[in-house]
Order: structure tokens, then sequence, then C-alpha cells
């Protein structure tokens, strides 16, 4: 059993004193119902403490409109990943996934912009507050995916590995833009308050065409320091740098840049600078000197700018093996013993030393939700890094990490449908868990209900389909549409409920004398034969269409069929009995003298079977209707009977 990494954070719930009151709780798919509980009390507690239900969630991001555009985004580009997987291969594999890398940072990125307008917009402080604290998350994140990227999708070599850094702290060290802007735009930007703290920057972003740029408006302003600046600005021009295009090895690049660090040290130790303290400083950086760039704490921000700062003006050409040794010492001078690493400092440093599993491990620990664990989890995994790693309770990292995310979305009352997708690629256990995620979604209203039936049914989810069905049936019979009812009982092929709303419909009949729904009747096809009394159902519909359309012949047959193959419900033959009357009394014969037997028989055995009431009252009113019925029916029985056996007697004399 793995120990724990640190205890887990105490929810408090207000007006709750656990110390007295004992509470109970009872778990939901993404969140936890908690009350106080009667247990235990004191006869004179009349009062309950906290007469409150509280609800729990442990994923509140959902919630956030911001953040679901973040969520609806990225949604499209994890589809889009698994879909195209087959298709890369080799160089453009690569490519193809450095490019899905950039289209997730481009998304956090615009969730975070969008976020700190907000934020600036805000009325309410406590609400700027909540809005500036998540840009913060949100910037972090994308700080350690840009970094997991360069690391581990690119794989940046020696010399290259540097330009993507210095990228990597420009793109979030980006106050220098703003402070450019200002000193440019001033009357004598050389005598700006600010002008040598922009071009400290710039030398510690690597920025030295900019820096040379300033430095010549200072020559300009400042003819007693023109020399100075000319030569600073050339050791900025010539100091030796791999670009993207430069077919030089690493091998040239370090003898050209021993030589021109070399003469940076020679200049330093003629003086070349004594007289202008701040061309020192900058001179003193670009040689790497250790205690010169801790000078500039303030304007560095953070020991990993300080790391890129000190590789590009001591390891240009540091290898990746090398980059934890040297993470590792930054964050130790940078630091100087007196704060702690936060939990960003430990993200970064793990991604530093190429330990994967520590990255994504950090990261669900400190951030609030598992989008970013998930998706960049996911993306590592095509990327062939996380291929060894298994856990001991049955499934594999990224797929774990996809279920939880997957199963937070279901926990909001539209973006489950996202989580569909995110279960449905985890091969192991996305089945079964979007099986016991879907079967809790609260089907409010009957077009929600039928998107949750579509997906059900297109990944040939029965037993899901079954109980959808059976809710929506349900929830038609309580509003007396019986022609939805009955066909959502269909459509689940449960029998028995379909036996249930053709019994409803069989009394409305009785008491209306016509169907509703006559569409669905009249059109069930094989559907009847789900039960009997559907069956029967729509049997009985049909002899009334025969009757309707004078096939006497064919609704005589039907009706007598109904009555002798016992699928009519008992208390429906009366019924049935007297719907014979009208063919009987036709001028025609329409029954033989045998169907006339039959129907005799039916007759008597009906009447046999009935209750007798003995007491007054309304069922006895009832059963002397009844009689006086059956009586005109034997009668009318009795007549056709002797029509028919004259008919067909003269039929076999002729």
């Amino acid at each position: 059993m793995e120990e724990l990494d640190g205890e887990p954070t105490v929810t408090l719930i207000p007006g709750v004193n656990s110390k007295k009151k004992q509470m109970c709780f009872d778990w939901g798919p993404g969140e936890m119902l908690v009350c106080e509980t009667s247990f235990n009390k004191k006869e004179s507690e009349t009062k309950p403490g906290c007469p409150f239900i509280y609800i729990i969630r442990k994923d509140i991001d959902v919630y956030s409109q911001i953040l679901r555009k973040l969520f609806n985004e990225s949604h499209g580009i994890f589809v889009g990943l698994q879909r195209i997987e087959e298709e890369l291969t080799g160089k453009s594999r690569k490519a193809q996934l450095v490019r899905v890398s950039k289209n997730y940072r481009s998304v956090i990125r615009a969730c975070m912009e969008e976020m700190h307008q907000v934020a600036i917009a805000a009325k309410d402080p406590a609400i700027g507050r909540q809005f500036s604290s998540q840009v913060s998350i949100l910037s972090a994140m994308e700080l350690i995916w840009n970094l997991c990227e360069i690391l581990f999708i690119e794989v940046a070599p020696a010399g290259a590995l540097l330009l993507h850094l210095l990228d990597w702290v420009r793109l979030h060290v980006c106050e220098v833009d703003s402070l450019l802007a200002d000193v440019l735009g001033s009357e004598n930007p050389s005598k700006h308050d600010s002008f040598w703290k922009l071009v400290t920057i710039l030398v510690l972003q690597g920025r030295l065409d900019e820096a040379r740029q300033m430095l010549s408006k200072e020559a300009d302003a400042s003819p007693s320091s023109a020399g100075m600046c000319r030569i600073l600005g050339d050791l900025m021009r010539t100091m030796p740098v791999l670009s993207p295009g430069n077919t030089q090895t690493l091998t040239e690049l370090e003898l050209k840049w021993q030589h021109w660090h070399e003469e940076c040290e020679r200049h330093l130790q003629d003086s070349t600078f004594a007289s202008s303290p701040h061309l020192e400083s900058l001179c003193k950086i670009m040689l790497g000197d250790e205690a010169a760039l801790l000078e500039q704490k303030e304007l560095l921000n953070n020991w990993y700018h300080f790391l890129v700062t000190r590789l590009l003006y001591s390891h240009p050409t540091v290898k990746p093996i090398d980059l934890h040794l040297y993470a590792q010492s930054s964050l130790d001078l940078f630091l100087g013993g007196e704060s702690s690493p936060e939990p960003l400092d430990n993200i970064l440093l793990a991604a530093f030393e190429f330990d994967i599993h520590q990255v994504i491990k950090e990261c669900s620990i400190a951030l609030s939700n598992w989008w970013f664990v998930a998706h960049l989890t996911d993306l590592l995994d095509h990327c062939k890094l996380l291929q060894s790693h298994n856990l001991y309770f049955g499934s594999n990292m990224r797929e774990f990490l996809l279920l939880e995310y997957a199963s937070g979305l279901f926990a909001h009352h539209s973006l489950w449908q996202l989580g569909v997708d995110y279960f449905d690629y985890c091969p192991e256990l996305g089945r079964v868990s979007l099986e016991l995620h879907i079967e809790r979604i609260p089907l409010s209203t009957e077009q929600k209900a039928l998107k949750v039936l579509r997906i059900c049914e297109q990944r040939q989810m029965t037993e899901q389909v079954r109980s959808i069905c059976k809710i929506l049936a349900m929830n038609a019979v309580r509003n007396n549409r019986l022609g939805s009812a009955l066909s959502w009982s269909i459509r689940a092929k449960d029998a028995a409920f379909a036996t249930l709303v053709s019994d409803r419909f069989l009394k409305d009949y009785c008491e209306r004398g016509s169907f509703s729904d006559l569409d669905l009747i009249d059109n069930l096809g094989p559907a009847m034969m789900l039960s009997d009394r559907l069956t029967f159902l729509g049997k009985y519909r049909e002899f009334h269409r025969f009757y309707g359309e004078k096939r006497l012949t064919d609704a005589a047959s039907l009706l007598l069929s109904l009555m002798t193959s016992q699928i009519a419900p008992r208390s429906f033959w009366v019924i049935l009995l007297i719907d014979a009357l009208p063919l009987l009394e036709e001028k025609e014969v329409v029954f033989s003298a045998e169907q006339t037997y039959e129907l005799m028989r039916c007759l008597e055995d009906f009447a046999s079977r009935r209750p007798v009431w003995r007491e007054p009252g309304v069922q006895r009113i009832q059963e002397d209707v009844e009689n006086t019925k059956l009586e005109m029916l034997r009668l009318a029985l009795a007549r056709n009977l002797g029509r028919a056996i004259i008919k067909e007697g003269s039929l076999e004399g002729s």
C-alpha cells in the first residue's frame, strides 16, 4: 500500500460542530450530500444546530463559464488526436504532436486572457481576486505545459534546447514589452527612469539586438559613454548563437563562444567599462557571473528565468541530460535558503529532471481539477513516453486520469456530453464507467433523454436503452400520454409495461367509446407481438377498421378469433360479445352456423363465470343492464343461427 503524500484537506461546513453533532453523508457521482443527524441527541436539544443539507462538490471548476470554454475547445483537440493516431508516423508524427500541444496551449492562453479581462472589469473586489487567482493558475498550467512540450515532445537537442528555453522565458515574462513601449514613447528614452532597468531585462532575456538599439540611444545622448556603448554593443552583436537555419556544429559554436567569452573577460579586466557601473554590470551578466545575476533578482522574478539566463551566458550548448543539475543549483542559489520551494517550483524541477511521472503526480496534487493532467498525460502517452507505467488497480495512468476527468464532467448538466468521448477512448474501463455514469444522468426533459438514448444506442448499451425507455414510459403514463408511453415501452421491449399501457388504452376505450393515438395503434406491425395484451389491442383496433370499411366477414372472423384465442382480458369479453350484435343484425348472414355456435359457447362461458351481486347497489344495476344486453345477444344469436342454417342448407341443396 502506497503512503499518502500528505494529509487530505479538511472541509469546514458552516454552522456544524462535528465534535458535538454527528453528521451523515451520501456520495454522488461528482458530489456529496452532508447533513446533521439526530443520533445520540439529548432530549433538551429540540432544535438542530444546522438545519441544512450541504452539497460538497469535488470539482467546482466545471461550473465556471470561462473554464467551460477551455473544456469544450480542448475536447475537440483531444478527439482529433485520437482519430489521427493511426496516421502518425516518423517525422510527421513528431510535428503533428507538437502542433497538437501548441493547440492545447493556445486554448489555455485564450481562456487566461478572457479571465484576465473579467478580473479587471469585476466591480466586486472579492470576485476580482478570485478571477485573478484563476488567471495565475492558468498561467502556471501554460508554463508547465510549454516546458513539457520542449523537453518531452520537441525533444530539442543541445544548442536548439537553449533557444526553446529562451522563447519559453520570454513568453512567460512579458512585462518587458510594456516597459519597452513606455521608454521608447518618451521624449528622451536614455533619460527615462527605467532606461537601464529595461536594458538589463533585455540582456537577461537574451534580446541583445534590442538591447544594442537601446545602447545606441544612450551613445547618441551621452558622447562620453559612446565608446563604451559601442564596444558593449559589438560584444552583443558578435555573441555566437546557434540559429535554427545555421549549419555549424556544436563544437564550432563552443569554440567561437569561448573566444567571445574571453574577449568579454578581457574588457572587464581592462576596466573598459569602469566609468559606467551600468555597462560594467551588463558585461558581468554577459560573462555569466553568478553574483552579478543574483543582484538582479527583482528583474529575474523567478529561479527558472535565472536558470535560462545563467545557461545562456555560461553553458549555451547544455545537453538535456545535464539540465537537472543546473536547475537544482539555480533553485538553491536563487532561493538562498530564505524560502521553501513552491509546488510550481517542484513541478518544474521534476520536468528538468525528466521525471514525467513526478510531474503528473505533483500537478495532480497542486491543481484544482483533472483537466491539465488528463490531457497532458494523454498527449505524452501518444509520444510513447508512458507505455511502461501501469497502475496496480487495473488501468494505466493515462486511462485512470481520463476516467477521473470524465467523471467530473458528468457532474455538470451539459458538459457530461463531452465526458462520453473521453470514456470512449479508455479501452479497459471506459465502457463500464460510461454505463455507470450514464444511468445517473437526471432525465429532466425528454430532449435530454433522447440525447442520452441516442448515445446508448450508438454504443449498443442494451440495458441502459431499456432503462431509459422505461423511465420515459413511466413519465408519459403519469402525464396520461398513453401513445408516448406505449411507443417507449415497445422501444424498451418491456412486455410487462406494454401490457400495463395496453390495459390503460382499453380502459379509456370502455369509458369514452373510442381510441386515442390511432396512428400509433394502426401501425404497430410486428411490435404488437411483444405481449398478448398489446396483440389484443392491435387486433381489436383492426376489427373496428374492418367494420368501418364494411369488410364484415373479415370483422366477424377476427372478432371470433379474439374471443376464442383467450388473449382478451375477461373483463373485456362482454364488450366483444356486444360488438357482435350489429354483425348479427345485418341483412346478410355474416356469421356461419359453426361461428354462431362458437359465439354461443363463449356467451355461456362468460355468463357462468360472472359474479352474482346479492345486495342492491350500483353493481346490481350494472348487472341488470348487462343481463338485458346478454338476453338481446341470445335472441340475436338464435335468429342468426336459424338464418345461417337455412342459408347453408339452401346452398347444399342447390
